[in-house]
């Protein structure tokens, strides 16, 4: 039995097909075939179903699947494990990314984390708070940025910037003149909110909740480009976090009086991580790009 053997069964039964499995393993088909035979026949046990219409684990196969992710998890972790020992600052590194942080924080970073790492190979990931917290704890990711607190066992976190936000009106809306708004402004006001699974949803739905506003249940956006249109469709108005605020006709961000609605975003990582020496200057990288792409009137703090 060896990791490629195991490899090959992984993919079988992700994909649930002989012939993609192989593509996926860059083998042929009958090669993949032949391995996994000799793998059962290694274990002494049937693992897969075979018939013509569909690939089916036995209950065996399950189990040994299970383990057999984690045995694969683990020789990754080995490999990089080693190759980080000879280059703690280099290497690969898999970075996941809230989309409502993304657009607006990584074009803000990335310049100054290849300069101050040019060894560094940084693979992205732009996915909802549970699939990158999914991704983090499966080993499929090194560290997430997101919005705190993130309530996950064997995971540590840090704060890198409280971000407010802002309310989104059209120009016609008669709070488009006020300097400032209270939050007791959106009271009986309905207001348009992203789809389920957005952190910034809970946040926004939150303040509605303490305020007595109301959600727009007519429409639903799938990120805060969508929202702004929408805005400035005049269709309503909404709740946008400071660094996402891009000037638009038809429509103007009005601050919130005294502290305000805001939420914190912050750097995460398995405690059992191995890129501990990586994890402190990325996340004092983050917070000297934040601060240098603030004015003066802006009201993100960094930590």
């Amino acid at each position: 039995m060896n990791l490629r053997d195991l490899k090959y069964l992984v993919a079988v039964a992700d994909l649930r097909h002989f012939g993609r499995a192989a593509d996926a393993c860059f083998v042929s088909q009958p090669t993949l075939s032949t391995q996994i035979r000799k793998l059962e026949e290694f274990l002494g046990v049937t693992l897969i179903e075979r018939n013509n219409r569909q690939v089916l684990l036995t209950a065996t196969g399950e189990k040994i699947v299970a383990r057999a992710r984690i045995v694969l998890r683990e020789a990754d972790q080995l490999v990089r494990l080693a190759r980080q020992a000879s280059d703690p600052l280099g290497g690969e590194f898999r970075l996941g990314v809230i989309p409502t942080v993304a657009p607006y924080l990584l074009p803000r970073m990335l310049p100054a984390l290849r300069m101050r790492f040019p060894e560094l190979e940084v693979q992205l990931v732009e996915a909802q708070t549970s699939v990158i917290t999914r991704e983090l704890r499966l080993g499929h990711l090194d560290a997430i940025i997101l919005a705190l607190p993130l309530l996950e066992e064997g995971v540590r976190s840090e704060g890198l910037y409280d971000e407010p936000f802002y309310l989104a009106v059209p120009e016609s809306d008669p709070l488009a003149r006020q300097a400032a708004v209270r939050a007791e402004d959106l009271a009986h006001r309905q207001v348009l909110l992203l789809e389920d699974g957005h952190c910034l949803r809970d946040q926004a739905l939150d303040v509605c909740t303490q305020v007595g506003a109301v959600e727009n249940l007519n429409f639903s956006a799938t990120s805060i480009e969508t929202l702004r249109h929408m805005v400035v469709a005049g269709i309503g108005v909404t709740l946008i976090p400071e660094l996402a605020r891009q000037d638009s006709d038809g429509m103007r961000y009005v601050p919130f009086e005294g502290a305000g609605p805001q939420r914190r975003i912050g750097l995460a990582w398995r405690s059992t991580s191995t890129r501990e020496l990586l994890l402190g200057p990325l996340a004092e990288l983050v917070r000297v790009a934040v601060s240098a792409s603030l004015g003066p009137a802006d009201r993100c703090r960094v930590l």
